[in-house]
């Protein structure tokens, strides 16, 4: 979540940068949430003078007792108990503040950073790179999913048996092509100096607050409810939540992790021709990178992780491209995002397959993330992290992109990780 104070400092480029959602009743949370933080320092106020005094009317006791005046001490005392209840209600109070100050916060989502375009829809995204060309496919050219039938890659009538629509089952070579993409990332991740973690795939409630799941994406999200645990929409929860309640040294960062996990979504609301097939699962298989990073280098990670994603791309022979995306399309913790989209020829559309996004410090504000200082400070540290990839949709472009009349051609990149080098 933003920083309280640096809302009450920089109330108008809070609320001129936030207007980049195209949400002008962030506004008013903004002025609550200054009204709500004025009440509490007002209380805390009186609080610590109240305090004060009875530290200094204790004093006074004691040295009464040791005089022996027990009479001017014991009403020195009824004082005391007097502003010890006044002081318990101002606590009370200042709780309620608190509490009442945090879950304000909550529903304010992070400032879009100064060079994301103001905007409220996809088509106001803009492109900034695009590599390789749309291939021409042969007449009669299949969609992934009439493809994977052809060639018994995946079974979406079972998964629909077994769990319900958007849980595929895949066999035979769909599911080593699968295997062989995950490692194929993994690798990459480790080749670039990505600390890889296998973390748990059910995260507790403080883990869903700590990264901005939890409360914006709460129904988007399968709840176990007897435990109040929730399964990970992606792999970026977990792995962040590492360094919840942490505090670590200035030469530690940047600190690098990836990790492969299935993610679940309930995308609900999802319907149509947009999600047959593999274009919108409910349970997935994605690699994650994290970084957890210096404020004053965060974006020139970020610029990083982009060319990290460019290079998955482009060894798996996809023609793409980034957009960087504008305020109403950001989600809602993202400083600034990139996203990138391979084409589908067959489906004749473009596909998303990675978000790269720095969160700046609306993350670790909330995990309580910092490092220290070689001055002895303490400091929020940036986070962010990247699909590196997610499989569904590469998946679906390699059958569509790289299908010929007979088969289907696997890029070299993965030769290393199967046995075979077609599909047919």
């Amino acid at each position: 979540m933003l920083e309280i104070s640096h809302i009450r400092e920089n109330r108008d480029a809070t609320v001129a940068s936030l207007l980049k959602r195209s949400k002008p009743e962030y506004e008013a949370l903004v002025d609550r949430a200054i009204e709500i933080d004025k009440n509490r320092r007002t209380v805390q106020g009186e609080l610590d003078a109240l305090l004060a005094d009875q530290n200094a009317l204790a004093k006074e006791v004691g040295k009464l007792m040791q005089g022996g005046d027990k009479s001017s001490a014991d009403a020195i005392k009824a004082t005391v108990a007097q502003l010890k209840d006044q002081s318990h209600k101002l606590k009370e109070a200042q709780n309620a503040a608190e509490h009442e100050l945090t879950q304000t916060l909550y529903q304010i989502p992070n400032a879009p950073a100064a060079w994301v375009m103001a905007g409220k829809t996809p088509e106001e995204n803009e492109e900034v790179f695009a590599h390789g060309t749309v291939p021409a496919l042969y007449p009669g050219a299949k969609p992934h999913w009439d493809l994977a039938a052809q060639y018994k890659l995946i079974d979406f009538e079972a998964g629909v048996k077994i769990t319900g629509a958007g849980f595929p089952v895949y066999t035979g070579a769909g599911a080593k092509v699968q295997r062989a993409l995950i490692n194929f990332f993994l690798d990459e991740a480790e080749n670039a100096g990505y600390h890889e973690v296998m973390p748990p795939l059910l995260v507790n409630e403080e883990s869903g607050y700590g990264t901005g799941q939890l409360p914006d994406k709460e129904g988007q999200m399968y709840h176990a409810t007897v435990d109040n645990f929730y399964l990970i929409p992606t792999a970026e929860v977990p792995i962040t939540n590492i360094y919840r309640d942490t505090l670590v040294a200035e030469e530690e960062l940047p600190l690098k992790l990836c990790g492969y996990t299935p993610c679940f979504r309930r995308e609900a609301g999802s319907y149509g021709k947009d999600v047959r097939g593999l274009n919108r699962l409910h349970q997935f298989d994605k690699v994650e990178i994290v970084q957890i990073a210096h404020p004053d280098h965060s974006y020139a990670l970020l610029d990083e992780m982009v060319d990290h994603v460019k290079g998955l791309l482009t060894k798996l022979e996809l023609p793409y491209r980034i957009l960087r995306l504008c305020g109403g399309d950001m989600g809602f913790a993202s400083a600034m995002t990139y996203d990138f989209e391979v084409y589908s020829a067959a489906q004749q559309k473009w596909l998303e397959v990675s978000s790269v996004s720095n969160f700046e410090t609306y993350q670790s504000n909330r995990l309580k993330c910092r490092f220290r200082t070689k001055e002895k400070k303490t400091q929020l540290v940036h986070t962010l992290n990247g699909s590196a990839l997610a499989l569904p949709r590469i998946v679906a472009s390699l059958l569509e992109n790289h299908q010929y009349e007979s088969g289907i051609r696997i890029p070299a990149a993965l030769h290393p990780y199967l046995k075979f080098t077609e599909i047919n």
